[in-house]
């Protein structure tokens, strides 16, 4: 990337910061020693609570075991009053949501009739998003395989992203491009550039930590994407487990049991000055396994 020119968003982003920064001095000097930066706020997927009840009963067990917010599917079935009402009643957050169709629908393919029900899939997201308060989208934006070419990949997932982006601007939700198994962005150079190239402050990366073990260094990732990373997926991922039994294996340890570098990560997030939302992307269950995940992931932030 040149170093020479600041582009639009970059000068944004840069004058936001010295702003923020001004402010937060400010309150330091009317508050004493309040100079911390705010925690990470940890969250769940809506489908890793698998208690017994309603969606506020679900949101009030959240709520007891210290997670700050939750992150749905989007287009879903839910009823959007009782959503609305679960998060107004526990005062859990909806903090994002995560595009349900990207997988099947992706905005790679190459008929242009499945592209454009992918774009009608994100758009549902993005409208839902705003409606639950919350700020992004997670997408996952192409799919590489033997029938869609790389390069045709990113040219139609960009185009595509574009006629949307209009729109998540107006609702001020974020599209966030997810980092998964899909051969697709498999650098973080690249990864900046295809967030980059759409000159948006709209757009930007969730960044999944276990997913990248599998072929690179996390804390590699997080300093060179720095802050275009929106908001963080939490898993871990065991590479001798992936060589002993194969490779999906992987992801079949505890949080802080595989080789996410949990110290190394949580370092290169404070370099970067990251503050935000992390959610954990693992496999749920009853009260005492999701309260085992809120410690541990209190244990990763403390690292």
């Amino acid at each position: 990337m040149p170093n020479d020119d600041m582009s639009r968003r970059d000068f944004v982003r840069t004058t936001t910061t010295c702003v923020a920064a001004s402010t937060l001095l400010s309150g330091s000097v009317l508050n004493a020693m309040n100079t911390s930066p705010p925690p990470i706020r940890k969250a769940v997927k809506y489908g890793m609570i698998q208690a017994p009840g309603s969606m506020l009963e679900r949101f009030r067990l959240i709520k007891r075991l210290g997670f700050d917010g939750v992150e749905l599917d989007s287009p879903n079935n839910f009823d959007r009053d009782e959503v609305l009402r679960a998060r107004d009643n526990s005062g859990i957050p909806i903090h994002g949501v995560v595009n349900s169709v990207h997988w099947h629908r992706p905005l790679s393919h190459a008929d242009p009739a499945v592209r454009a029900e992918g774009v009608n899939g994100l758009e549902t997201a993005i409208r839902d998003a705003a409606a639950y308060g919350a700020t992004s989208v997670l997408l996952v934006p192409a799919i590489v395989d033997q029938n869609t070419p790389y390069d045709a990949a990113y040219e139609r997932s960009q185009a595509e992203i574009r006629k949307v982006l209009p729109l998540a601007e107006d609702h001020e939700i974020s599209i966030l491009i997810e980092n998964v198994w899909n051969n697709f962005l498999l650098s973080p150079l690249e990864a900046a550039r295809y967030i980059d190239e759409f000159d948006s402050d709209a757009m930007g990366w969730y960044f999944d930590v276990g997913n990248i073990v599998n072929y690179g260094w996390p804390e590699q990732w997080i300093r060179i994407l720095g802050s275009r990373i929106g908001k963080l997926d939490i898993k871990e991922f065991s590479r001798s487990k992936r060589n002993d039994e194969g490779l999906w294996k992987g992801f079949s340890v505890p949080l802080l049991e595989g080789d996410c570098g949990w110290d190394r990560v949580m370092t290169a997030l404070r370099d970067i000055g990251f503050k935000g939302w992390a959610t954990a992307e693992v496999g749920g269950g009853d009260e005492q396994r999701l309260k085992n995940i809120a410690e541990r992931m209190d244990r990763i932030f403390a690292s």
